[in-house]
């Protein structure tokens, strides 16, 4: 890539912070509220939606990708499902925020989103698996591809429970997942991740280190969608080949909480759909360690994933197996200290 053309996407994605930043400063000013409750850590009513800048910015940015960024294309009807899908999404998760539907209902939405994506074809249907080879999972391609989608899409909204914490992960996630992109010249990865990045730099200073508005489901969803969306598409829609797991592996410190949350839950014969207080950051922050670390922490996990995404790049494919498995030390270490410090303070039960 030449230097203009590096200049011009850098102007461009800044245009689209901006705009991201003014539509989360107009949303404070809308003051659709979070109350703060027994299951959650705000003490004082603080605004919502803010993730509706995002959203906005990306939006803004695929279309625009779609119709005047050749170079950076794959094929209409996976672009489509892209944009529909992705504006799906966003429509669920911002009347969530308005009305607040019961888990049900904003699960069985969620599906349909998903299913719009599916629908366009974009699922996977071949993995390359090292020892093994290439694997068709032929009918099970859209099963699995459901599955991973509905995992990340709830899997960051879950985490979306701190101060930056759903937000860094994204920015990070996208910025190298961007870089990975450009150096295979998968340009339409690299020009998707790099919006759903600019939209998140519009966001974060509002929301971390102290919170004047929080993502919002319409944030938090939003960004877990696309994110399972560009592991889908980077692995199967351009010529460059990027492996399905890299996103996965930057992901693997919030999506470790959330399946260790929900493992635990299940096994204790709690109602997984009720709204709880057991994360292990949430426990973390219950046993008294500052939120801002804490986020701080997990965004320390995403920056593990992604240099061991680098290395699973260019490592030969005998230990690209054993370095997929690297981003889980980290979080199995915190596990083991939360559940120290849970001990030692006795908050009590986890899903206070």
């Amino acid at each position: 890539m030449t230097l203009h053309a590096s200049l011009v996407h850098l102007v461009f994605l800044a245009g689209l912070a901006m705009l991201s930043a003014a539509a989360v400063r107009a949303m404070i000013g809308v003051g659709v509220m979070d109350h703060p409750s027994g299951r959650k850590a705000h003490d004082a009513p603080t605004p919502k939606m803010g993730g509706v800048g995002i959203v906005l910015a990306y939006l803004l940015g695929i279309a625009i990708l779609y119709h005047y960024a050749g170079f950076a294309r794959i094929a209409d009807p996976y672009f489509r499902g892209m944009i529909l899908s992705a504006f799906a999404i966003a429509l669920v998760a911002l009347l969530d925020d308005l009305y607040d539907y019961p888990f049900i209902v904003k699960l069985g939405a969620q599906i349909v989103a998903a299913l719009t994506a599916v629908g366009g074809g974009l699922f996977v249907t071949f993995y390359r698996i090292p020892y093994v080879g290439g694997v068709d999972v032929g009918p099970f391609a859209i099963p699995f591809t459901l599955c991973w989608i509905m995992f990340a899409t709830n899997g960051m909204n879950f985490i979306d429970g701190m101060n930056g914490l759903a937000a860094g992960v994204t920015l990070i996630t996208c910025v190298f997942l961007s870089l990975f992109a450009m150096h295979a010249g998968a340009w339409f990865t690299y020009l998707a991740a790099a919006l759903l990045a600019a939209g998140v730099v519009g966001f974060l200073p509002f929301n971390y280190p102290r919170a004047r508005i929080f993502m919002g489901d319409v944030g938090s969803q939003f960004c877990g969608f696309v994110l399972a969306m560009l592991a889908v598409a980077s692995s199967r829609f351009e010529g460059a080949d990027l492996s399905f797991v890299l996103v996965p592996m930057m992901l693997t410190g919030a999506l470790y909480d959330v399946g260790f949350t929900l493992v635990r839950r299940l096994l204790r014969g709690e109602n997984i759909t009720r709204a709880h207080r057991g994360h292990l950051f949430q426990v973390a922050q219950r046993a008294g360690m500052d939120p801002r670390l804490i986020t701080l922490i997990y965004w320390g996990f995403t920056l593990f994933g992604a240099a061991a995404a680098w290395c699973f790049l260019a490592a030969p494919s005998l230990y690209k197996p054993v370095i997929v498995l690297v981003p889980l030390v980290p979080p199995m270490i915190w596990t083991l200290y939360v559940i120290h410090r849970a001990r030692l303070t006795d908050v009590g039960r986890w899903s206070q």
